[in-house]
């Protein structure tokens, strides 16, 4: 007992030493400390706390000579490139997800078979809090999968007044029988939302009154999904389910947030639709936003979306 507890508080090197049936080649990184925005508290949002890494993989042999070549080995930048693609990647709230996504996004180097990787937060208190994990190729601790590809979506913002629009049904099905998947978005409704003095606190009843619109909006067709995370957005898309976007978790979490405020809703939809590397932005009953996807506009009273 007294070993599995020594072992436990152990750096990953020594856990992987001690857990490893044949020898094996290693390379780890140590105390990689990063500044970074995560957490799931209220409190850890808009501020940067340092973040450390220690991570061991363990590598296949060479077959032949290294021949002093860089390209014969798992580099140590490919490691702490992992961290940095997760970190730019998205805002992340648990340190469980982003070690799982580190340790998947090593184990997708030829070379890498098992990975332990320890993260933990230094600034909440006089103390680090952490989480460790061991990932494998073969399955024993997660499969590390090959990414692959998102589908490019075709955004629509419909205005309140192509919402109310008797043609939106057929919309709808037009959308629904489209070969490129398809995302509805909309802004707040025309009703005055409550004020806060705090800017922090605006932006999220701002993006809170889109999401009431939202689902005012599904409810008037059952086909439609109000969807809010990228998890979710994914799935709708690669499995043909038309889906409204509910901004708030996508904005919020967001690593390189929009500029535009969530009052402008044609804006905001602009920087969505250039995250999901979209085919085209399709407007209906607003003016054209700045953006750089192609974009269509269409008067409240056209019949037809494509």
């Amino acid at each position: 007992m007294t070993d599995d507890i020594r072992l436990a508080f152990a750096h990953p090197s020594a856990r992987a030493e001690a857990s490893s049936d044949i020898p094996c080649d290693r390379i780890s990184v140590r105390d990689y400390v990063v500044e970074v925005e995560i957490g799931a508290f209220q409190q850890e949002r808009g501020t940067l706390q340092r973040v450390r890494f220690n991570i061991v993989v363990e590598v296949s042999p060479l077959t032949g000579p290294i021949d002093d070549d860089v390209d014969r080995i798992l580099s140590y930048d490919k490691v702490t490139e992992a961290i940095g693609i997760e970190l730019d990647a998205e805002r992340i709230n648990l340190l469980e997800t982003l070690a799982a996504r580190v340790a998947e996004r090593i184990l997708l180097e030829p070379q890498a078979e098992r990975v332990f990787v320890r993260v933990e937060k230094l600034d909440r208190g006089p103390f680090a809090l952490g989480v460790e994990i061991v990932r494998t190729k073969d399955g024993a601790g997660g499969q590390a999968q090959d990414h692959v590809a998102d589908p490019h979506p075709c955004v629509v913002f419909l205005s309140n007044e192509a919402i109310a629009s008797p043609h939106l049904t057929e919309w709808v099905d037009q959308l629904s029988q489209m070969d490129t998947p398809a995302i509805i978005c909309v802004g707040a409704a025309d009703v005055a939302a409550p004020q806060a003095a705090h800017a922090l606190a605006q932006r999220r009843i701002d993006l809170l009154a889109i999401e009431q619109n939202a689902w005012t909006l599904a409810a008037r067709d059952p086909r439609c999904k109000v969807v809010g995370t990228r998890t979710e957005l994914d799935w709708a898309m690669k499995n043909g389910q038309l889906c409204i976007w509910a901004p708030s978790k996508i904005v919020l979490d967001a690593v390189d947030g929009p500029s535009a405020s969530p009052r402008d809703a044609a804006a905001l939809v602009a920087w969505f639709a250039a995250e999901l590397s979209a085919t085209e932005l399709v407007v209906v009953g607003a003016e054209a936003p700045q953006t750089d996807v192609p974009v269509r506009v269409l008067d409240q009273s056209a019949r037809n979306l494509r």
